[in-house]
């Protein structure tokens, strides 16, 4: 995510029960990963989720306390997109509970999207550190770094989707990956990352991530024609990209033509209230940063979404879209200043109930 949305979260444990704080529930079986079938993605990005339901929070449906993963699955949510840092300052988002956030989700009948920063800590376009134990690294250790990396997070995970990076639009790994600055080693860093992955599964479809949309996504994904890869990523958020749905469409059309790709949302949100939860300040909070077609409003959140899935289901080389911050609800009460920026975007409402949203998640 973005830069903007980094917060110090306090340290409240190593990692996380495997199983959610809310009452305990029979899993249905793992959806089968199914070579050569690209199934429409219908995606909720819940990686906060852990470290939420650490401190107390409890999610609930209708006003009863329901497993967020089940609200989401029984809703039509057939993805769950997981983050993971290398070495995580207060273990949140690493590997252990990464790992383990991943497993309830293949148990709760949902495919796995990991999404590897390849830093300790946010990587997005201002932003791609390499993690602490990498960066006094050569060129040709760092390539070995990043595939024998790759190669733990597949044994571990074995997830569905893979990302190798996140929003990658300057390239990763700086200064080496830079991908204006040192084009040649970021593509070979890619390259690595990817052949790492498909020695490893036949079935895992590689995503290239890049945030926003627009003559950059176009530039961007012209670089990458050299890469083994499986799908385009797109960022898309009103309040930083064009607040024009037909300008989403054009992108999709024309970066899945020239590319012979199948195109991802793979990050967008809206808010269903201006209002705020907690004292951390909000990302989106004015009506200037809105399409007008939508208010803040449940109906407005619902219909926006409903009209991104619509927009990319109609579209022929559109495959799904992913909601950003589904879960990050003001969990640390209503002043605390280092909650969420993201309440007011979050699937569930300001007591925790999931939103008329949901809807949007299903098959229709």
């Amino acid at each position: 995510m973005k830069s903007l949305i980094q917060l110090a979260l306090i340290i409240t444990g190593l990692f996380l029960f495997s199983c959610s704080s809310n009452e305990p529930e029979v899993a249905p079986p793992p959806i089968p990963n199914n070579p050569g079938t690209d199934v429409f993605i219908r995606a909720a990005d819940m990686s906060y989720l852990p470290l939420i339901e650490s401190e107390g929070t409890i999610y609930k449906k209708n006003g009863v306390a329901e497993n967020a993963l089940t609200t989401l699955k029984n809703a039509g949510c057939n993805t769950i997109r997981i983050r993971i840092w290398k070495n995580p300052s207060d273990n949140h988002s690493g590997l252990a509970e990464v790992k383990a956030l991943a497993l309830r989700v293949k148990q709760a009948g949902m495919k796995v999207w990991l999404t590897v920063h390849y830093s300790d800590t946010w990587a997005d376009p201002g932003n791609q550190t390499p993690p602490s134990d990498w960066t006094s690294l050569s060129l040709a250790n760092l390539k070995t770094a990043v595939s024998n990396y790759t190669t733990l997070l597949m044994t571990e995970i074995q997830p569905d989707i893979i990302q190798i990076g996140n929003e990658i639009n300057s390239g990763f790994l700086w200064p080496q990956g830079h991908l204006i600055n040192n084009e040649s080693q970021c593509l070979q860093l890619l390259a690595v990352a990817s052949s790492a992955i498909r020695s490893q599964s036949t079935t895992t479809k590689i995503m290239i991530h890049y945030g926003g949309i627009g003559s950059g996504a176009s530039w961007f994904f012209n670089k990458m024609t050299s890469i083994d890869y499986d799908y385009i990523g797109l960022s898309y958020y009103p309040i930083w990209n064009s607040k024009n749905l037909s300008d989403v469409n054009s992108s999709i059309t024309t970066l899945g033509q020239t590319h012979n790709k199948k195109v991802i949302i793979a990050e967008t949100s809206y808010p269903f209230t201006l209002g705020y939860n907690d004292w951390t300040n909000n990302i989106v909070g004015q009506n200037d940063q809105l399409i007008p077609t939508y208010p803040a409003s449940n109906e407005g959140q619902k219909n926006y979404i409903l009209a991104i899935k619509n927009l990319v289901k109609q579209n022929s080389k559109g495959l799904g879209f992913c909601y950003w911050g589904a879960e990050w609800v003001a969990f640390r009460g209503t002043t605390a200043t280092n909650g969420s920026s993201w309440e007011n975007q979050a699937l569930w409402d300001f007591n925790n109930n999931a939103l008329p949203v949901m809807d949007a998640f299903s098959q229709n």
